[in-house]
This record gives structure tokens, C-alpha cells and sequence, in this order.
């Protein structure tokens, strides 16, 4: 059997067991904690869903909105939405842009799935759902991984494992959230690339990082130009003279710069690379315990 294309899949976070085949007896159904709950589809009232707070998507093209709203006037909502019980109401699991659509399309009601889900297992399926269709954009994903270390006080390795994505990937994903805010505005609508991104988390300093960005979007530039904007940003300034008039001279190596910033990849953290006339150093900086594992872990270093 084929393992599902990230973590546990949809449809194992969705079911609560493993599908019975065609003719088997029908298996006891567990106790519902309200005479509702219940495998059927069934169709409410709109206003009785309320999307959930741990939603990782935030933002919902208007344009793909209204297509998706012109289907749904046509051939209504194929898929149902998947709903928990909150309250009084019911609390969005998967299908927020079909309820939005919907009450674009003037609904009334949609049909739903009712399950029993835990927060740790909502956000689980928000983020394994958005992740295998390509909904998220880079920041919200950063966010969802963000919000499942903190809530549930996994490692980014547990994170890496509960979505079905490598560790260095939910690492410098993470990454991105030091990214001073204008900066990851950019990232979220696209007028930013990862690359760039990558490059301009060379910068500690909020107000660089904003200048580099300024300074890319105006000059339109490449990621290797953008290598070498930071490398001049970084460099030490003559007295008395500001970021725009550092010399070409001040300006690293293009060469050693590219390999840094390589260096900071494979480790997923802060890396200095000191070089000059075949001698220098490395520093790789950490913040914790669970960084310093995560380096010596990259580095084949084993603690007896």
C-alpha cells in the first residue's frame, strides 16, 4: 500500500479508522457527545459556521473567490465542508473557500461532514490540506509551522514529520519569519521571491532588510544582485558616509558570499564566513538546544 503523499494524509486525520470493505458488517459507531455528530452528510445554515482561528490560510484571492463562487451558482458544492461542533455553532476543519464561495454564490446552506477533532488535529489538517494543494503562500506556511511548535511544543523535527515534509525545509521556512514585516507583506503577495527572501535574511537589521527590499523592487533586481546589495549593506561604511555610498571596493566576494549564504541553508541558521587570501573562519550561530542538536546532527557529530 502506497504511504499518502504528506504525514498521515487527509483522509486518516478525517476518518478516525481504517475504510471497511464492501460487505463487511457495519462496525459499532462510537458514542457522539451530541445526537448531531454522525458520518452523513447533512446541509446547514451558513450562518451557523464560523471559519477556525487555526486556519494557517489568510488570504483568499478575490478573483479565484468569484470563479469558484460562478461553479458553485452552477453545479452548487460537490465536496462537502468538514465541520466540528464549538459551542453553539460549527467551526470550519477543511473547505473555507467553499464557504466563502458559497455565500458569494448568495447560499443559504452548505453540506458538511461533522467530526470529532482536536485543536492539535485541526491545525494538523489545515496545514497537510493546504500543503498538498499548493494553497499557502510562503509566510503561511512559516505561520502553520510557527503555530504547531508553539501551541504544541513540537521540535521542527516532529513538525517535519507531521506534515511529510524534510526538516530543513520546515527549518528555513521558519526562517522567513524574521523577515521584517514589509518584507513578508511582499512574500505573501507575491511580489517578493523565496530567493530574494533567502538573501535578504543575511540582514539582522529590520531597517536593511527594508532597505534591501526597497531597493529590489525598485531596481528589479536578480537574486545574485541582491547577493551582492546585501554583501555592500553588511560591509563596514566609512565615517560619515550612509549605505548608498559605500564603494565597490567594500563589496565581499561574490564567491565567498554565495557559499555563506549555502552554509546558512544546510544548517538552517545564522552563518558567518570570515575569508581572506585562503585563511578565515565559520560560525554558525545558534539559539537553543534544539538548534545546536540540529547542527551537530548536519555535521555527523554525535554526543556519547
Amino acid at each position: 500500500m502506497s504511504k499518502p503523499a504528506l504525514g498521515r494524509g487527509l483522509g486518516a486525520l478525517l476518518s478516525g479508522g481504517s475504510a471497511k470493505p464492501a460487505g463487511s458488517p457495519p462496525a459499532t459507531p462510537p458514542p457522539a457527545p451530541v445526537a448531531a455528530i454522525g458520518p452523513a452528510v447533512r446541509r446547514i445554515p451558513l450562518t451557523q459556521i464560523q471559519p477556525s482561528p487555526l486556519q494557517p490560510r489568510k488570504d483568499f484571492s478575490a478573483e479565484s473567490l468569484a470563479e469558484l463562487a460562478d461553479s458553485i451558482r452552477e453545479q452548487g458544492i460537490v465536496q462537502p465542508l468538514i465541520v466540528r461542533v464549538v459551542g453553539s455553532s460549527f467551526e470550519l476543519i477543511a473547505g473555507e473557500r467553499r464557504w466563502r464561495a458559497a455565500q458569494l454564490a448568495g447560499l443559504t446552506e452548505a453540506p458538511v461532514v461533522e467530526r470529532i477533532a482536536t485543536d492539535r488535529e485541526v491545525l494538523e489538517l489545515a496545514l497537510i490540506e493546504n500543503l498538498q494543494r499548493e494553497n499557502l503562500n510562503p509566510v503561511e506556511e512559516a505561520l502553520g509551522y510557527a503555530q504547531l511548535g508553539e501551541l504544541f511544543r513540537l521540535t521542527q523535527e516532529e513538525i517535519a514529520k507531521k506534515v511529510g515534509k524534510p526538516r530543513t525545509v520546515v527549518a528555513n521556512a521558519l526562517r522567513l519569519l524574521r523577515l521584517a514585516e514589509p518584507v513578508q507583506a511582499a512574500l505573501r503577495d507575491g511580489r517578493l521571491s523565496v530567493g530574494h527572501a533567502k538573501v535578504i535574511l543575511g540582514l539582522a537589521d529590520p531597517l536593511l532588510q527594508q532597505t534591501a527590499f526597497d531597493r529590489v523592487l525598485k531596481g528589479g533586481l536578480t537574486v545574485r544582485q541582491t547577493e551582492e546589495l546585501v554583501a555592500a549593506l553588511q560591509a563596514p561604511k566609512p565615517e560619515g558616509q550612509g549605505a548608498k555610498t559605500v564603494p565597490t571596493t567594500a563589496i565581499r566576494d561574490v564567491h565567498v558570499m554565495d557559499l555563506e549564504n549555502k552554509l546558512r541553508e544546510r544548517f538552517a541558521a545564522k552563518v558567518a564566513l570570515k575569508y581572506k587570501a585562503g585563511k578565515g573562519s565559520v560560525e554558525v550561530r545558534f539559539a537553543n538546544d534544539d538548534e545546536l542538536n540540529r547542527v551537530l546532527e548536519v555535521m555527523g557529530v554525535t554526543l556519547d
